[in-house]
């Protein structure tokens, strides 16, 4: 011991009040002194005791650095790039790993990302963003405008074949400084800024790529984005696809590095192994699994999508009846097939607006017998039923209702929806004959021509809820979505209004209309908005999940994930990150 403690050691001694304590101890029998140390010690430790549960009780939990995720994903990826990524897989490694100038919250709004703010033209059609300063791609390298125009411009390049090429055709874009970019509209279109989400690639490395090499590239499963988490490992199986890709957190990230430190996907060709996986603990999250499948802790999302019966009157004229429509949109027990098909994962609805947003569904009526009602309707409008037959007659249209072919995607939701259609209808007496398709097939030999009579599909509908592609009568013709051949001039100026207004609640009073005015004119039995579900694992925190248009939608907060916390004083909860 130095001469430095022993002074230490003899000053503590020698405090006043120690010694007086010490002196009076002294004094005491040696029973009275055992017992007074024993009380020392436990005041001692009940003091002890009182300071950490105080702490505790004002100590405030904050999510911490570390963990990883393993996340099962039905099918493997090709393209993890935003201009090129054609499927779901595609899309969600996209998303991770590169970032746009705005991007999405968790409650769906859209938000600054690389972007530091932007300004909107009086007349709505010029939109001039600004970079933030020292924002990074995951290599290393600045963002600048240049990789914004080339980007842009790339989409643009019809020999390209871009999946977003529709979305920027006739945009131009120019680069007013390294850190300013111009978009002009032909015309304003209030959803513009949600295209403003393409992930950014870096231009010096994709710049020399001719077209015919651009999905060859190595940078394919190999991204360089500015987005919360970069690739580091790929792993195929001896066949050459993908069997697995884990990334881990990029460090340059503009809002922060991820709280995750990583996230594994495994890549599956069918369902079933995939729902094993996640029951016998070898992943821990999934999405979309099958009614009845779903483990773990479940979320749940209003899906941007609507389902239904489209009729198509070309084909078989009894449609252009509007009591006929109504008839068979009246006897289909929607809660029955959501709750016996969908496993209730899904919203009843009768219009064309998904669930979710700010539209108010128009009401579905009830009916204690929806059969009988359908049959009432019909019989009030002139027709008769003919049991022998299984017809139902108009005479004074000279019309029949004698079956109906129903024409959808063999896909095994859509295959149990269209049979819980059918044994709707034939309770009407009407006979249904299903007709199953290919997807590819569908959408090529049935749904282009319009060869349908009634045709059982779903419309993905954008965040904005731009329905012109769907309803306007400009669409009727492929390539337009308007698969029920509607046409109503009312319509089509409400969805114009829609697409060019920025304000918001003239935007939502004119979709409010669209969506009360086509409710009632049945041009399809509307059945259900689906719900998406993700299984994630009970200690994963941070997840929100906003109105869901593709599946890489759930990423929204993903740099916000932790499963990792840390105990830190109030004062310090903001410096936390």
């Amino acid at each position: 011991m130095n001469d430095e403690m022993r002074e230490r050691l003899t000053r503590l001694r020698s405090i006043p009040a120690l010694e007086r304590v010490r002196e009076r101890v002294s004094t005491f029998s040696s029973g009275d002194r055992v017992i007074f140390y024993l009380f020392a010690i436990l005041f001692s430790a009940i003091s002890l005791l009182g300071f950490y549960a105080l702490e505790q009780s004002l100590l405030v939990e904050v999510p911490a650095y570390g963990g990883t995720l393993v996340e099962g994903v039905l099918g493997s990826p090709r393209f993890i790039n935003p201009l090129i990524a054609i499927s779901d897989v595609d899309r969600d490694l996209s998303a991770l790993t590169y970032a746009g100038l705005m991007g999405l919250s968790g409650t769906g709004g859209l938000i600054l990302v690389l972007a530091q703010y932007y300004d909107l033209s009086a007349d709505g059609k010029i939109y001039t963003f600004t970079l933030r300063e020292n924002i990074k791609f995951s290599d290393g390298s600045p963002v600048t405008a240049d990789d914004v125009i080339f980007t842009v411009q790339k989409a643009q390049d019809p020999a390209l074949k871009s999946p977003k090429y529709a979305d920027w055709s006739g945009v131009r874009v120019v680069a007013i400084d390294q850190k300013t970019i111009q978009f002009t509209l032909a015309k304003p279109y209030a959803p513009f800024l949600g295209l403003t989400t393409l992930g950014i690639l870096p231009s010096r490395l994709w710049n020399k790529i001719s077209d015919e090499e651009f999905p060859f590239s190595i940078l394919q499963t190999n991204p360089i984005g500015a987005g919360p988490f970069k690739v580091t490992d790929v792993s195929r199986g001896v066949s050459g696809l993908i069997e697995s890709v884990y990334l881990s957190e990029n460090q340059y990230y503009t809002n922060g590095r991820p709280y995750l430190d990583g996230i594994r996907f495994n890549f599956y060709s069918r369902s079933e192994d995939l729902t094993n996986d996640l029951e016998n603990g070898s992943i821990e999250s999934a999405y979309d699994l099958p009614a009845g499948r779903q483990v773990s802790r479940i979320m749940t999302a209003p899906y941007a999508r609507v389902f239904g019966v489209f009729w198509n009157q070309s084909e078989k004229r009894v449609y252009a009846r509007i009591e006929v429509r109504k008839a068979l949109s009246l006897a289909l027990d929607r809660q029955l097939i959501i709750d016996e098909v969908l496993g209730g994962y899904a919203t009843a609805i009768m219009g064309p607006v998904p669930s979710g947003g700010s539209v108010q569904q128009f009401p579905i009526p009830q009916f204690e017998n929806r059969t009988a009602a359908a049959a009432k309707m019909l019989a009030s409008a002139g027709w008769a039923y003919d049991g022998s037959r299984r017809v139902w007659e108009n005479k004074s249209a000279k019309q029949t209702l004698d079956g109906i072919t129903l024409r959808t995607s063999n896909v095994p939701e859509l295959k149990s929806v269209a049979s819980a259609v059918k044994e709707n209808w034939e309770k009407l007496g009407i006979p249904v004959n299903i007709e199953l398709y290919g997807p590819g097939d569908l959408s090529q030999n049935v749904i282009r021509p319009r060869k349908y009579e009634a045709l059982l599909y779903g419309m993905v509908i954008g965040r904005d809820q731009d329905l012109y592609a769907f309803w306007s009568s400009q669409e009727r013709n492929d390539p337009g979505l308007n698969i029920a051949l509607y046409a109503n001039k009312t319509v089509d100026a409400l969805l114009d209004n829609v697409r060019g207004s920025t304000d918001q609640k003239v935007r939502a009073d004119n979709l409010q209309k669209i969506e009360d005015i086509i409710s009632a004119d049945y041009p399809a039995a509307f059945i259900y908005s689906p719900n998406f579900t993700y299984n994630v694992p009970n200690n994963l925190r941070g997840v929100e999940l906003p109105q869901i248009i593709v599946p890489a939608d759930r990423f929204a907060t993903v740099a916000s994930w932790y499963r990792s916390t840390d105990a830190v004083w109030p004062i310090f909860v903001n410096q936390s990150r």
